[in-house]
This record gives structure tokens, C-alpha cells and sequence, in this order.
């Protein structure tokens, strides 16, 4: 080989090299108080020299899609029942990797100030999936309105009520669609999240009961595949995530500044 072939495959070499080292850590979101945050975090992280893409997705399914099929590194949508839910029907090999907001829910009503006033057979709106109307049912059973089968927790559906002495209607509906229904319904659970991004942050801070650190089972978590579990940067984002202050003080922005309306569970361990 000549001295400027060697010279050429010396450079070549040295290039791909340089492209893998400098390949920035690719994390999915969805759009909101998630992506925010995490554009908040990854303009932190380049200032400690680690290079972040964020990727905002529409929908609850292509994030994990993605991230299994090694398009991205981590994902940043989901809490841990959704997970659990996804690789149980699709046989991912996906794991947490750290634990980070809790968008708390609500119960929210434009008829009624208190669960007593709910009249007898009240119509209430519950969330369609099974993931999150477990969360809504837990939420409705600590208002006294409904008893669930013991040991059904988190995994509960209307077919594990037990007890419903007010008769109360249930309504099952899209989650994102459960901002647009208070003027239908008597009482729904509610994602105040949703209601801020919807221009009603003032609506967001009226539930008459919301949910708090202790449901952090539904914190959103940064979730990795198995054969990356192990990435450095992956650990330097989330310590970074979990302890910036610019990252704390855009979820408080994010949240319509109401602590009602989330909670930070890794400062409760």
C-alpha cells in the first residue's frame, strides 16, 4: 500500500471513529410537559459535553416501536403499567432505566363542588384503556364513591367494582379525550396535563380530588432496551434530568406553576 492509500484508510478509519464517539444519545418523547423538560435537559447536557437529540412522536405505540428496533436509545412517554402492558403483548426487551415526572389525574366535575352532591345514577367518565382506567378507578375508591375487589390495585376495571352505592353511570372513554367531556358527564377523571395544554390551566387547578407521589407507580419512565441498559450516558441524562434546576423550574412552567399538578418521585425515596 502506498503512503498516501495508508494515509487515505488512516483518515477514513479515524473519521468513523470519530462519528461513532460523537453519535448523540437519541431519546423519544411525546409532546408537552414531557418534551419540554427533556429539550431543557439536553441543552444541560451539552454544556457537560454529551450530545442529545430529542424526537418528538404523536402517538403512545411508535416510541417503543423505535426504541426496539434500535432507532433510538431511550424513550421518555410512559409510565410503568404501560410498559409492563407493551411487552406483555409485544414481547419487547425494553426495561426502566430511571424514574422521572408523575403527572398527577384528577377528578374533575362542572356540576357538583363536593362528591356528596353527586346525584344518584351521576354519569362519570373513566378512561377506555386498561392501563390508566385502573389509575381512575383507585382515584374514585379514595373518594368513597366506589369499593373495588381486594387485591385488584392498580389493574382494577369496571368489572372489578364491588361496591357502588351512588349507581353511578360509567362512561368509557379515550384518555386524550377525557378533557373535551366535563359538559356531558357529572364527574371524570382528568389528566391536568391535558387541561393546560388544552389553554385551561385554570380548570386543571379545580379537581376536587387528585393523586399524588404515592401513585408513582404511573411516574413517567425513561425506559431502555436490555442491550443497552448499561450506556453511561443513559445515567449521566437521568442524574442530570433528576437534579437540574432548569429542568425542575420548566415542569413547574410546564404545570401551569400549580404543585397540585405533579409530583417528583425520585425526591421522595
Amino acid at each position: 500500500m502506498t503512503v498516501s492509500r495508508l494515509l487515505a484508510a488512516t483518515l477514513f478509519a479515524f473519521a468513523g471513529l470519530t462519528c461513532a464517539v460523537a453519535a448523540p444519545l437519541r431519546i423519544g418523547v411525546t409532546p408537552g410537559s414531557l418534551a419540554d423538560s427533556v429539550e431543557v435537559a439536553a441543552g444541560e447536557a451539552k454544556k457537560q459535553g454529551l450530545d442529545v437529540k430529542v424526537v418528538e412522536f404523536t402517538d403512545w405505540t411508535t416510541p417503543n416501536t423505535a426504541l426496539a428496533a434500535g432507532d433510538l436509545d431511550l424513550n421518555y412517554f410512559q409510565h410503568q403499567a404501560f410498559l409492563d402492558n407493551a411487552i406483555k403483548e409485544r414481547g419487547y426487551k425494553l426495561r426502566t432505566a430511571g424514574v422521572g415526572l408523575l403527572p398527577n389525574i384528577g377528578l374533575y366535575s362542572l356540576k357538583v363542588q363536593r362528591f356528596d352532591q353527586l346525584r344518584d345514577g351521576a354519569r362519570v367518565a373513566v378512561a377506555s384503556d386498561p392501563v390508566n382506567q385502573g389509575r381512575g378507578l383507585l382515584l374514585l375508591a379514595r373518594a368513597g364513591l366506589i369499593t373495588l375487589k381486594s387485591g385488584v390495585g392498580a389493574r382494577g376495571t369496571l368489572d372489578d367494582i364491588a361496591a357502588n352505592p351512588k349507581h353511578l353511570k360509567f362512561v368509557e372513554i379515550e384518555g386524550p379525550q377525557l378533557v373535551r367531556v366535563l359538559d356531558d358527564v357529572d364527574l371524570a377523571q382528568g389528566y391536568p396535563a391535558h387541561y393546560v395544554a388544552a389553554g385551561k390551566p385554570e380548570l386543571a387547578g379545580r379537581a376536587l380530588l387528585y393523586s399524588g407521589v404515592d401513585d408513582s407507580y404511573f411516574a413517567i419512565r425513561f425506559v431502555s432496551r436490555d442491550d443497552n441498559a448499561n450506556d453511561p450516558r443513559i445515567r449521566q441524562f437521568i442524574t442530570l434530568y433528576q437534579n437540574s434546576p432548569a429542568v425542575r423550574a420548566q415542569i413547574h412552567r410546564s404545570m401551569a406553576d400549580n404543585d397540585k399538578l405533579y409530583s417528583l418521585p425520585w425526591l421522595k425515596r
